[in-house]
């Protein structure tokens, strides 16, 4: 006696589509997510005050970067690590020749995109020398003899009569300069690590109808 087994749907084909739907549940969860996690931090450093520019460096990538996995993954990184890390951690940062840290005052102006100026480009910007005045109590500093203009940046004046003329603080210099934590990316990855679990249930459902 021969025994045949017919099984209706075909479960082989079952499977195999069900591993796909997974596949493809994964990949765009955690495509999604990884997105959604790079937003998060670019919003958080621009409520930090910390600019326009820098929260632009922060991207994503979903891998693998072509078809579909069970081991999709998300990657999200900051092309300015160590500033963001600085900002994240709260650092103390030191001049690594020891010498001094030149902070910019208000009239020092900014560089090209609000960049920050050192003391070698203002120099070469405003065609003026810096001169070094020493305190014995408080911060020394970097100062120009020139003039205020009507933005209160420091600028050549040009008085023949010395009117106008004034000593105009550029840079404070100091030691150290300690960075309070004004980041916090970890709490934006846990509260996404949370959300994928159910990401990836939720588009796995949507992937069939019946469910």
């Amino acid at each position: 006696m021969k025994l045949k087994l017919d099984v209706e749907p075909d479960l082989v084909a079952m499977l195999q589509a069900e591993v796909k739907a997974g596949e493809r549940a994964v990949k765009t969860a955690m495509a999604v997510a990884g997105n959604e996690l790079k937003q998060a931090w670019r919003e958080q450093i621009t409520g930090a005050g910390l600019g326009h520019r820098l929260p632009r460096t922060i991207r994503n990538r979903t891998y693998p970067k072509q078809g579909d996995s069970l081991d999709a993954a998300a990657f999200v990184w900051s092309n300015a690590p160590e500033i963001i890390s600085a900002h994240d951690r709260g650092v103390l940062i030191r001049s690594k020749a020891g010498f001094w840290l030149a902070i910019p005052l208000p009239a020092a102006g900014k560089g090209r995109g609000g960049a920050r100026l050192t003391p070698g480009e203002w120099e070469k910007r405003r065609g003026m020398r810096l001169r070094f005045v020493y305190r014995r109590r408080g911060p020394s500093m970097l100062v120009a003899d020139g003039r205020l203009n009507t933005r209160g940046l420091g600028v050549a004046s040009r008085s023949k009569t010395g009117r106008g003329h004034a000593t105009v603080p550029i840079f404070l210099l100091v030691p150290q300069v300690r960075l309070r934590k004004r980041l916090d990316l970890a709490r934006d990855v846990e509260r996404m690590a949370d959300r994928v679990p159910g990401l990836v249930v939720e588009r796995w459902r949507s992937a069939d109808p019946t469910r």
